[in-house]
């Protein structure tokens, strides 16, 4: 199990770009959190298999979806340490 910290940056906050980093954290069985962050970007912390890590960065991108717009993405990998039951959206 690996564990995968994104900060999104761009125009990310309300729009339901939390609410899609879940779904999609959801659809991959990752566990982890997804908050706003003071600078106006989006802290995504979540662990699970490599492959679904993987895939699951690269749909955070959120291309073709009308009000969300990633223009950067900071990845930094490491080992899980399963502290997550399911994936939240932290207010």
């Amino acid at each position: 199990m690996m564990r995968a910290t994104l900060v999104a940056t761009g125009k990310v906050q309300g729009v339901g770009y939390r609410q899609f980093v879940s779904v999609c954290a959801h659809n991959h069985g990752l566990h982890g959190t997804v908050q706003n962050m003071p600078d106006g970007s989006v802290q995504i912390i979540a662990e699970g298999s490599l492959a679904a890590l993987d895939e699951f960065a690269r749909l955070v991108w959120a291309h073709g979806e009308p009000e969300i717009l990633v223009d950067g993405m900071q990845i930094t990998q490491g080992e899980a340490t399963g502290e997550f039951k399911g994936f939240w959206v932290k207010w």
